[in-house]
């Protein structure tokens, strides 16, 4: 990931944001005083809620350095002029099958993935088919179990 670019919609910084302050601060402060609570149990060396709680704070550290990463180098991108006419970053995508179900995803950078929202990744088999088209064309694409899907784009919102 070190020479990767990290592409990030503008809502998708905002949370690193908010979940970078929350960790720094609120989740800091509770893990340290779990810190401080273990130590009054005793021996260090076989105390258990201290070996958590240390482990929690490494933990915490190294997420708190990977969302510093990502936000000092990640690419923000932010809605064009035409973002209504084609599929990027950012933009939700309504599809059709051939038997007229529908569904919407939101193409995202690659650390903003979710897909129980259906939020799925521009380096995705789906987000690389979708990326650059426009309302009416068709796409396919292989799903992860390696079956073909084909849809049409029936709407791009931002």
């Amino acid at each position: 990931m070190a020479n990767k670019e990290i592409i990030l919609t503008p809502e998708g910084r905002q949370k690193l944001v908010e979940e970078l302050e929350y960790r720094e601060g609120e989740k800091h402060d509770e893990i340290v005083e779990r810190i401080k609570e273990a130590r009054g149990f005793g021996d260090l060396s076989e105390n258990a809620e201290y070996d958590a709680a240390k482990e929690e704070q490494s933990q915490n550290e190294s997420r708190v350095n990977e969302i510093r990463h990502i936000l000092a180098t990640a690419k923000v991108v932010e809605s064009g002029a035409d973002a209504h006419l084609s599929v990027s970053i950012g933009t939700t995508v309504e599809l059709e099958d051939a038997k007229g179900k529908r569904m919407s995803l939101t193409i995202v950078g690659t650390t903003e993935t979710d897909s129980i929202n259906h939020k799925i990744s521009n380096e995705s088999p789906a987000g690389m088919a979708l990326i650059g088209h426009v309302v009416g064309d068709q796409v396919s694409f292989n799903t992860p179990s390696g079956k073909v899907r084909e849809y049409k784009i029936v709407n791009i919102t931002r």
